[in-house]
């Protein structure tokens, strides 16, 4: 597995991670932005109301009311990128992740107009009666580039796994088993059994399953998070100058947390922002395409309600619980993950800011004078003998008070470690340090008024953003391969989709979180390519929606 993980990170290095893809990504947002004049805030009204219902006519085709659309693609989206991703984002980048997150947010949300009108201006009628849209349709019909959108309908199968499937799953697991002490296996038979009831029913289950699950688990979630807010209100206004201040400048090293450049930060705030809302992903306007109305704009519009909901409020009132409680830069006693550790040669601390310097160098992947720790480790009952010969990097920062041991308890011995990693992977490493992803958010949620009753919140709140963010996700894979292969792909596709999620419970976090990074990519480029392309036509749809509509002529 560390092989995989390694080729993963290998691969991620030229997409995701590179500088050119989270630029390439605001970039299309900022430039539709000016292009369609700040839909965001002009049409933001107007998308309330259309959403209400207040602008529906009799007779229109589709599948789903526009609030179940919404429903269902705010399921898609709201998930563990709004509890462990932005916990991750944090962790990597610091405060000023937050505000990179709120960016992708923003221009996210003509991004999402655009994708989701143009497609669903090409949707389909399948010969089930159902509608099936995306980009893959915008970009056969409207681009003639059938080629462009096979490759768009591959990466969205592969997405619909390493994105909906696979971390919603594993996130599920891990944060039940840390608080209720429950058997992934147990976690991984129940919720998969439940999941296959929900997806055979189609898009008409899903949606009315969203549209129950989504506002009570964002109301649920909201109170625990206020709960830890309003206690650590003193801290509300520092945390806010931090995302501000580090923003074009990077976050220096505090408390165990050794510092983030400000590209690292670009970079990782960009991204998780992505993972959170798939504004311009092109996976929501598959759910979109299901809405009953014969106007591609008024879905549209309801559309950039989506960032706005996911991102700018969900994920920043998760930013604020973890950043005023101040667990971001504390240590807690974990069991290290095997991707997460890290062993150093020679000693460093944290209180000798040239030790900081250069360890923040090596984890960046820059010039530095640290090197990888091969040899032997001399443990007695778990404790190592020669501490002076290395240092143990998790969560990238020093790990304190770590313990040796297997299944059957503490190690005596040697332990022998190659480039860095143990080479015995049954090796169980215990210890304190920086956490990140889902329990980083229950450690924060810990610090309100419920105390240790907090991270049950998490827990249910995270089983249930999860689980609706993994059946909305089932759906944009059936399309895709409805489009592929016809509707007769659809069943096994939903087989292999309900097996690789129960997989998924007992896998790696830190690997399932790498394959999500580099599928969105494979999925995000070519429909942002797409709609750049379209342009011309999006404006000019867009322009005669205006003057074609009785509420458009008065801009309501």
């Amino acid at each position: 597995m560390d092989a995989v993980n390694d080729f993963l990170i290998f691969l991620d290095g030229y997409l995701g991670s590179a500088i050119w893809f989270p630029t390439f990504l605001l970039f299309t947002g900022f430039f539709f932005t000016l292009y369609l004049g700040f839909p965001q805030i002009r049409y933001f009204k107007h998308a309330i109301g259309v959403t209400t219902g207040k602008f529906d006519k009799e007779g229109a085709k589709g599948d789903t009311t526009h609030f179940q659309a919404l429903s269902t693609a705010l399921s898609g989206t709201v998930g563990t990128g709004n509890i462990g991703g932005v916990a991750l984002a944090l962790h990597l980048g610091g405060p000023a992740a937050l505000f990179w997150m709120w960016m992708t947010a923003f221009f996210g949300m003509t991004s999402k107009f655009v994708e989701v009108t143009l497609s669903h201006k090409y949707r389909n009628e399948t010969p089930d009666g159902t509608m099936a849209g995306g980009p893959m349709y915008y970009m056969e019909k409207g681009l003639n580039m059938k080629w462009l959108a096979i490759i768009f309908a591959i990466a969205t199968v592969l997405s619909s796994f390493g994105t909906g499937n696979l971390p919603q799953i594993n996130s599920i697991a891990s944060g039940l088993e840390s608080t209720f002490n429950l058997d992934p296996l147990i976690t991984a038979s129940i919720l998969s059994v439940l999941l296959a009831l929900v997806i055979i029913g189609g898009i008409t289950r899903i949606a009315k399953v969203a549209a129950a699950i989504v506002p009570t688990m964002a109301i649920f979630y909201l109170i625990g998070a206020f709960a830890v807010i309003i206690p650590n209100i003193a801290n509300i206004a520092p945390s806010f100058i931090a995302i501000f201040a580090d923003a074009f400048t990077g976050s220096a090293a505090v408390g165990g947390f050794l510092g983030a450049t400000f590209a690292y930060a670009f970079d990782r705030g960009v991204n998780r922002g992505l993972y959170s809302n798939e504004a311009g992903q092109g996976s929501a306007p598959i759910a979109h395409a299901a809405a009953k109305t014969d106007e591609p704009a008024d879905e549209g519009m309801v559309s950039i309600l989506e960032p706005f909901i996911d991102t700018i409020v969900i994920c920043t009132i998760t930013g604020l619980v973890i950043l005023s409680s101040g667990v971001w830069m504390e240590k807690f006693e974990n069991e290290f993950q095997r991707a997460d550790m890290n062993f150093v040669a020679g000693q460093f601390s944290e209180s000798e800011p040239a030790d900081i310097e250069q360890l923040f160098a090596y984890l960046n992947g820059d010039e530095s004078s640290v090197a990888s720790f091969s040899g032997n480790i001399n443990v007695v009952n778990g404790q190592a003998q020669n501490n002076n010969e290395f240092t143990l990097i998790n969560a990238r920062s020093l790990a304190e008070n770590f313990v040796f041991s297997n299944e059957q308890g503490p190690l005596s011995g040697a332990i022998a470690v190659t480039d860095g990693s143990l080479d015995d992977t049954s090796i169980i490493v215990t210890g304190d340090s920086l956490l990140h992803s889902v329990p980083l958010t229950t450690q924060a949620f810990t610090r309100g008024f419920f105390g240790d009753y907090g991270q049950y919140i998490v827990s249910l709140g995270l089983m249930l953003f999860a689980f609706s963010t993994a059946i909305a996700w089932s759906y944009y894979g059936d399309r895709a391969m409805t489009y592929l292969f016809g509707p007769k792909s659809v069943l096994p596709y939903r087989i292999v989709y309900v097996l690789g999620f129960f997989y998924a419970a007992l896998a790696d976090t830190t690997i399932v979180w790498n394959v999500s990074l580099i599928t969105i990519v494979l999925m995000t480029v070519p429909n942002l390519v797409g709609i750049l392309l379209m342009r011309r036509e999006m404006k000019q749809t867009v322009n005669d929606y205006w003057e074609r509509t009785e509420h458009g002529k008065h801009g309501t």
